[in-house]
Parts: structure tokens; sequence; C-alpha cells
């Protein structure tokens, strides 16, 4: 496929802002023009004077030229390197060139000024890698690999980008769909001897071909879960009661104040996400609105988001008061019911600062609930425990991790935590005591992530679905062949059964761009940055 576009394009290849070098690219069929006429090689130059037409000269390809660049009156903006790449041998696919000048915001926007007066237009949004795409220097996936690329914050972000680009995953679905279309020819052929009822493709081929690509396929589908973690971030939601410390929680793993703390019940009324690396994996912590029966109409909405972003969490960090023991039960038991197998479960007992205090008004584990009635214990009502954001002194007590986690009280309600998360059907992977307002414990909880980012990580070398575009279309394809083969053993007719397959292959080809449409390409594109 070449593309049709005759204009020459330009943009900044550089992230905008100060700096030593910025790049200027352009690409088109008077690329080279473009550039003779705006940057004059120096020795060239010394000979010409200000004779504009002696210093249009040929760059020679793939060679790094030093020169000035000049404006229309022959006033030198900066001195630059540029060098001059023709078709087919760069990146668009067409005559393109590279201009390398300081990084003067100035500077940059003076010299698109004299390509755009020279006969070059502004490229839109991934412009240029739509040019190689539409020239056949890569196919779709390998095109959206390049701006996952461009994103990635990790290693392993990085390298299943590197992957796609190099083609690994397109290769499989190229096989896949080559497979596919040969069967579907010679099905297709039988309808042309409808009349003489031969078989050109053996069914028991064609059953197994289905079976063999459908498992391919749902292999790919499955892995979304782990791709998506892994270029967008591993989902962990906060969740818990009302004023039960989420938003301190997500402030200490920060580092920063992102969440209005308040002893005001309530306050979180909305998701609140933010991404940190751990372990050079990213995680997106979602703090969430706290779960109480609600009235109001927006704490509701927000108690609702909560859900849902449970629902969506690869890990749940579910938050505990120790001093609200009473509540234990019913909070185990609601969650129970909305998590799923496969997302991993923290319990975190917050505020066990208040447990160790040495303080006569400090909760009892006698005062906890009993685990079948959860009923409070006489003398917890007496306790008036100081709210999450209460300033201390230096001189008040100080716990370390250590000391909490060894004391009794603690011991025995992290033990009861278990009893009632077992009755509640919850296997949590850890029960980790804390006090975030001290960042005590915080630790405990990256290093508990770090393994999560572990199990992540195990498996990397297979091939990875991170776009849910892909995995939309291959959920598609393996519902086609679903039909596809109840086709063929229910004994539906030939034309039908080819239909569902030709199904399949529309889906798989719209991954790599062997089908597509301007409103694939204008969403994919449009996501680019500008100068790529």
């Amino acid at each position: 496929m070449s593309i049709q576009d005759n204009t020459t394009i330009c943009a900044r290849a550089t992230a905008p802002g100060r700096g030593a070098i910025a790049i200027i690219r352009i690409s088109g069929p008077q690329s080279g023009e473009i550039l003779a006429r705006t940057v004059f090689p120096a020795a060239k130059a010394d000979a010409a004077g200000d004779d504009r037409a002696k210093a249009e000269w040929p760059y020679p390809a793939g060679k790094m030229v030093f020169g000035t660049v000049r404006d229309a009156q022959g006033t030198v903006i900066d001195e630059v390197m540029a060098v001059c790449f023709r078709a087919p041998h760069s990146y668009t696919g067409e005559d393109s060139a590279e201009i390398y000048c300081h990084g003067s915001q100035y500077i940059v926007s003076e010299i698109l000024r004299v390509l755009l007066s020279a006969g070059a237009v502004l490229a839109g949004p991934g412009e240029f890698t739509q040019r190689a795409f539409l020239n056949g220097k890569m196919d779709l996936a390998q095109a959206e690999a390049v701006a996952d690329l461009i994103a990635s914050e990790t290693r392993a972000a990085h390298d299943i980008a590197l992957k796609q680009l190099r083609g690994g995953y397109s290769d499989e679905l190229r096989s896949m769909r080559v497979e596919m279309l040969d069967i579907v020819s010679l099905m297709e052929l039988e309808l042309d001897f409808s009349e003489e009822d031969v078989e050109f493709a053996d069914r028991t081929r064609v059953l197994g071909l289905i079976d063999r690509v459908s498992e391919h396929i749902a292999r790919l589908v499955d892995s979304f879960a782990l791709g998506n973690a892994i270029r967008n971030g591993i989902p962990v939601a906060i969740v818990g009661a009302v004023n039960t410390g989420k938003s301190t929680l997500l402030n200490a793993i920060l580092g920063e104040e992102r969440a209005i703390v308040s002893d005001i019940e309530g306050t979180t009324r909305d998701t609140i996400e933010d991404t940190v690396n751990i372990g050079g994996t990213t995680f997106r912590f979602i703090d969430t609105a706290g779960i109480r029966n609600a009235t109001e109409t927006i704490e509701i909405i927000g108690i609702q988001r909560t859900w849902a972003a449970l629902g969506k969490a690869s890990v749940i960090l579910m938050m505990l008061d120790a001093t609200r023991p009473e509540y234990f039960a019913e909070t185990l038991t609601n969650l129970a019911s909305r998590v799923s197998p496969g997302q991993k479960l923290c319990i975190l007992l917050n505020k066990t600062d208040l447990l160790t205090a040495p303080s006569s008004r400090e909760p009892q584990p006698s005062a906890l609930p009993h685990p079948e009635t959860g009923s409070e214990h006489p003398g917890m009502a007496d306790a008036e425990p100081r709210p999450e954001h209460a300033s201390m002194s230096d001189s008040e007590h100080k716990p370390d991790f250590g000391t909490i986690l060894t004391h009794p009280a603690v011991s025995v309600m992290i033990g009861r935590i278990a009893e009632l998360a077992a009755q509640a059907g919850l296997s949590p992977a850890d029960i980790i005591p804390i006090c975030a307002r001290r960042r005590i414990g915080i630790a405990q909880i990256t290093d508990a992530l770090a393994s999560t980012a572990a199990d992540y990580s195990a498996d990397q070398s297979a091939t990875l679905v991170t776009s849910m575009r892909h995995y939309q279309a291959l959920k598609e394809a393996l519902e086609a062949l679903r039909r596809t083969r109840q086709g063929l053993t229910d004994g539906i007719s030939t034309e039908f059964v080819t239909q569902d397959m030709r199904e399949a292959l529309y889906h798989i080809g719209t991954i790599t761009g062997q089908v597509t449409s301007d409103e694939i390409l204008g969403n994919i594109f449009g996501k680019f940055c500008i100068g790529k």
C-alpha cells in the first residue's frame, strides 16, 4: 500500500521545552528541495555568498551536513546539522529529512516557520507513523507499538512494546490468518460446485484448524489482563468504611498530599487515581469513597464508583480501623461478595499505634467483637480513639513496625480478623498492621505489592495483548470461530459456515491493518504525539 498524499509535512520530533538539542522532522516528496532551500551547507554557503540558487544542491542520502538555517531575507536563524533520507530507506518510506538545531523554543518555531514558507505543512498527530504504515514500512499492530514504546515507563512495558514493534505479535496473527484463508478459499470453491456435492476442504482438518486457532486466540484474550496491567499500571483499589484512613494511606504511598484528609466522614466522594513505580513496576492506586449506608445522592454515586473500581482492580487493599473492631465482620462480609478469585486481597489494620499507646483509654483485646456474633464487649464504648489526622508532639509514643506487630493487642486483633475473613470466605494474602498517618507499615505494603509484580512478570516471554482494541477484535474473532465450529457440527450449509469464518478473518485483519478504515486509523494515530 502506498500513500497518495503528495504533501510534505514537518514537525518538531523532540519534546517541547528548553534543551540542548531539538530535532525537526520533514517527510514527503519535496523533503530534499525544502531542505536545500532552508539549510545552507557551510562550504557551499561560503562559496555562494547570498546567492540562494547556488546553495540549492542535492543532499547526499544518509550523510550528516553542517550548515545554517536562513529565512527568505537571508537572515541566519541557527547553525544546525541536517541529514536527508531517500525513499524507501526512511522511517516513513518516503523522502525525508531531519534538522538538528539548538533547543530554544524560539529557534524551533522560527525554523518551522521557514519550512512552512518553503512549501511544507505542519504534521498532524502520528502522521509520520501513519505514513510509515500506509507505505508498508510496518503493519498497524507495529505502528501502535511505537506509541506504547514511547509511553513505556517500566522495563516490562518497554519489552512488550519492543517485541510487538519487531513483529513477533503480528507474525502470530498473520500465520493464523493465512491458514484460515486457505480453508475458506477451499470452502468457497465448494459453493461453485454445489450441484455436484463435492468437498474440497476436509471437515476433520477444518475442525482441527478451528480448535487450534481458537485455543491460540483464547490464550491471547486471557493475556490481556496481564498485558493491560503492565502497560497502564497494576490497578490497586483502596477500599474500606468511611474515615478508616484510605486517603491518608494514598498520600503516604505517593509521598505527597494528593487526597484531602479530614476527620469528617465521607470527605472522599469520587475515586482519586495516581501512579507510583515500585520495584520497576507501575501501580495505579485508586482511592475510593468510604463504604457505608449513605442517603445523600452524591455520596451514593461515589460508593457505586467504589464498587466499580474494586471490580476492575488486580489488588485490593481493604482498610480496617483498629479503633472500630465492631465493624470488622460486616465490612468483610460485604467485601466477600465482590472479590473475585483472580484478585489479590491485602487487609490493612490501620491506626494500630492507638492500640499500643501507653494510655488507660486504649482499646483492650477483651473489647474485640466475638467472631460469631460480632457484638462489642463492654467497655469499648468508653474508648475515645484519636482521629486519624490528629497531631502528636515529639514526646508522645512513637512505635515502630516491629513494636506494633508484636504487641499483644495487635496480635489478638490480627488473629480475629483472620477468623472473620475465613468465615466470610475470604483468603487474604496478607494482614498488615499499619499507621498510615505516621507511615508505619508502608514498607511492608510496598513489599507485598512487589511480590504481586513478580507474579505479573513471571511469563512475559509469551505474547501479551496490551490494547483494548486488539482485545475486543480477538474476542469477536473467537466468537465467530465458535459459531463456525457449531455450524460444522450441526451440518449447517457451507455458505453460512464460510461467512462465520470470514468474519473471524475480518476481526483478526483489523489488528494488523489488513482490513482497516479511515475511522480506525483516525482513532489510532490521533492519540500519537505530533512529530511521531
